[in-house]
C-alpha cells in the first residue's frame, strides 16, 4: 500500500474489552467508504483474550502489545512513530461509528483548513445525548457542578451545557477522546498527549494546546457515535455513578491540569473549593440523615489531600 495515500490513521487503545472489538471493527469498516485507513491497536496488558481477538479479527492492524497498563494517553502516544495518515482518529473500543461518520467528518476537516480537532454527537446505547461539546474546567465550575449550586449561579460557564439542540456546527473548548479526529499537522506542531495524565484530562489539555497554537476545535453534529463509556475502566475499579469514571484517577488528572494551566493559585483554589464542596455536601447529608453520603465526603476529602501530596502539589503523576 502506498502509505502517502493514507487518509486516516485509526488509533485504538484496548484494555480488557475483547467483547467489543468485533462490533467496533464492523462499524468502522461499514463507515470507511472510499477512505484509505491505517489501523494501529495498542493493547494495555489486557487480562482477557484481547490479543488473540485482535490478531484473529483485525489482522491488518499494527499491534503494539504492552506488558503493563501504561494508561490511555501514553498508549496513544506510542502510535505516533507509526502513523502515516493525513488525519489521526483516536477511537475507543466502546465507541461505535455510524455508517456515515468517517466520510462526513473527514470531508469536513478537508474543507475547513483551520479545523484542527473534531468531535461528533455522542449518544448512549439508549439514545440519550452525552456531553460532547465542552468548556474548559476551572476550579470554580467544577465546584459548582459538584455541589449542585448551578441553579443559584446560572451565569457560571459550566463544563457541560446541554440546554441547546446540539444540531449546529460550533467551535468549543474541547471534545471527548472517544471519537477524536485530529489533523496530523496539529500533532506535528504541538504533539499529542501529556504523558503525566494516566487517564482523563489528556484530551482537555491537548485541545487547549491546539487552540493556543491557532487551531479550531469543532463540534460536528451531523453524524452520531454510540458511546457506552467506562468499559475499560470498570474492569479495574468502581466507577462514579454520574461520569462513569474512576474517582481517584479523575481527581489526580484534575490536580495536574489545574497546576499546569492555572498555576499554584489555581491549584490552591481547587483544593480550597474541593474541601468546601465536601463541607457543603456533608451538610446536605446531615440534613437528609444520609450516613453513607457523609462517609463518601470523608473518603473524598482524604483522597483529595493524599493526592495533593503524592503528586508533589500537582506536578507529577503517581503512576
Amino acid at each position: 500500500m502506498n502509505t502517502a495515500a493514507i487518509d486516516v490513521s485509526v488509533v485504538i487503545v484496548n484494555y480488557n474489552t475483547a467483547h467489543l472489538l468485533v462490533p467496533m471493527r464492523d462499524a468502522l469498516r461499514a463507515s470507511q467508504g472510499d477512505l484509505r485507513l491505517q489501523l494501529i491497536v495498542i493493547d494495555n496488558a489486557s487480562r482477557d483474550d484481547s490479543i488473540e481477538v485482535i490478531r484473529r479479527e483485525l489482522p491488518e492492524a499494527l499491534l503494539i502489545a504492552n506488558e503493563t497498563n501504561v494508561g490511555f494517553g501514553r498508549a496513544n502516544n506510542q502510535a505516533l512513530p507509526h502513523v502515516t495518515g493525513r488525519h489521526v482518529l483516536l477511537l475507543n473500543t466502546d465507541a461505535f461509528v455510524a455508517p456515515d461518520t468517517l466520510t462526513k467528518t473527514v470531508a469536513y476537516m478537508d474543507a475547513q483548513a483551520d479545523c484542527g480537532i473534531l468531535g461528533v454527537r455522542l449518544e448512549g446505547r439508549d439514545g440519550e445525548l452525552q456531553p460532547c461539546c465542552r468548556r474548559f474546567p476551572t476550579p470554580w465550575n467544577v465546584f459548582v457542578a459538584r455541589t449542585g449550586l448551578v441553579r443559584w449561579l446560572p451565569r457560571t460557564r459550566m463544563v457541560d451545557d446541554m440546554a441547546w439542540d446540539h444540531a449546529s456546527v460550533r467551535e468549543c473548548d474541547w471534545v471527548p477522546g472517544c471519537y477524536y479526529l485530529v489533523r496530523r499537522a496539529v500533532i506535528e506542531q504541538v504533539g499529542l498527549f501529556d504523558p503525566r495524565y494516566f487517564l482523563y484530562c489528556e484530551e482537555v489539555d491537548h485541545c487547549r494546546a491546539a487552540k493556543d497554537a491557532g487551531w479550531k476545535v469543532v463540534f460536528y453534529p451531523h453524524t452520531t457515535v454510540v458511546h457506552l463509556g467506562g468499559e475499560s475502566a470498570k474492569s479495574d475499579a468502581a466507577l462514579s455513578p454520574a461520569g462513569k469514571q474512576i474517582p481517584v484517577l479523575q481527581l489526580e488528572s484534575e490536580l495536574l491540569y489545574f497546576r499546569k494551566h492555572h498555576g499554584v493559585p489555581g491549584l490552591a483554589a481547587a483544593m480550597t473549593l474541593g474541601t468546601l464542596g465536601n463541607l457543603v455536601l456533608a451538610l446536605k447529608c446531615l440534613l437528609k440523615a444520609a450516613p453513607a453520603g457523609l462517609r463518601n465526603c470523608w473518603s473524598d476529602m482524604r483522597m483529595r489531600w493524599s493526592l495533593f501530596l503524592r503528586t508533589g502539589f500537582g506536578r507529577r503523576a503517581t503512576r
